[in-house]
C-alpha cells in the first residue's frame, strides 16, 4: 500500500482589520508566522508544510518569510481560501490536510498529532478539537482527507463555505466526523492564545518572553505552568475570552 502523504497547511495574509500585520510580528525573537511554522514542521506524521498566501505585491513579504522559513509557498486567491487550500494541497500531492490558521504561533504539534492519529485510525473523513471548543483558542486544527476538500472545492458555492475552507465538510450530512476534547474544556473560555486583537499581541509578547526561545518548542503544560505561575499576563487580553473568530 502507498504511503499515505500528509501536509501541514497554514493559511497566511498580511492583511487584518484588528491588527494589521499581525503575522510578521515578533514573538520571542521570530515573526508570529515563523512561531507558527516551526511548531507545524514538528507535527508527527506529517510529509510536507505549506504556506498558502494570497496573490498580490502586498503579501509578497509574507511569502519571503514563509519560504525562509523553509517551507513552501503556494499563492492563490486572496477571497477564496478553499480555492487556496485545494491549489496548496495538489502542489504537494497530499493525500490529507492539517489546516491551522498562521494566528496561532502557540498551535501545539502533539495535539495536531493526535487530530491526524484518529482521523486515519478511524477512517474519518474530518477530524478537529473544536467541535465543540476545549481547548485553548489558538490550539485550533482541523484534519481532513483531500477526497473532501476536492468535493468541498466542487461544491461549495456559499461565499462563507469558500472563504473558512471547512463548513462544507463539517455540516457534510454522511462525512465521518471525529473530535479530539481536552479534559478540562473551561480553558476554552479562560485560555486565549490567538492572535487577533492589539491586546492579544501584548498578552503573546509578554508570554513569548517567559517561554524558552527557539529552537525549544515549549508544550501546552509548559506554557500553562508559567501562565500558572503569572496570572496576571491573562488579564491582558482577558476582555476577548470566548471570543471565537470564524476560522
Amino acid at each position: 500500500m502507498a504511503a499515505v502523504k500528509t501536509a501541514v497547511i497554514v493559511q497566511a495574509r498580511l492583511g487584518s482589520t484588528r491588527l494589521p500585520g499581525k503575522v510578521l510580528k515578533m514573538l520571542g525573537g521570530q515573526t508570529a508566522l515563523a512561531q507558527c511554522l516551526r511548531r507545524c514542521q514538528a507535527i508527527p506524521g506529517i510529509d510536507a508544510v505549506v504556506c498558502a498566501i494570497p496573490e498580490g505585491e502586498a503579501d509578497d513579504i509574507v511569502s519571503r518569510e514563509a519560504e525562509c522559513c523553509g517551507v513552501k509557498v503556494t499563492r492563490g486567491s486572496g477571497s477564496d481560501v478553499l480555492s487556496r487550500y485545494h491549489k496548496a494541497a495538489l502542489a504537494v500531492g497530499a493525500d490529507w490536510i492539517i489546516r491551522v490558521t498562521s494566528d496561532c504561533p502557540l498551535i501545539d504539534p502533539t495535539l495536531c498529532g493526535r487530530i491526524l492519529r484518529m482521523a486515519l485510525d478511524q477512517g474519518l473523513d474530518y477530524a478537529c478539537d473544536n467541535m465543540p471548543p476545549s481547548w485553548p483558542h489558538g490550539l485550533d486544527a482541523e484534519v481532513f482527507s483531500f477526497v473532501m476538500l476536492d468535493r468541498a472545492f466542487y461544491h461549495a458555492a456559499d461565499p462563507f463555505e469558500r472563504e473558512h475552507v471547512t463548513p462544507w465538510i463539517r455540516n457534510h450530512p454522511t462525512a465521518k466526523k471525529g473530535n479530539v476534547a481536552s479534559a478540562d474544556p473551561v480553558m476554552a473560555e479562560t485560555c486565549r492564545w490567538t492572535l487577533d486583537f492589539p491586546e492579544d499581541y501584548r498578552f503573546l509578547a509578554a508570554l513569548f518572553d517567559l517561554l524558552p526561545f527557539a529552537p525549544a518548542i515549549p508544550s501546552m503544560a509548559e506554557v500553562l505552568a508559567v501562565l500558572t505561575a503569572h496570572p496576571e499576563l491573562a488579564e491582558i487580553n482577558a476582555m476577548h475570552h470566548g471570543v471565537r473568530a470564524k476560522r
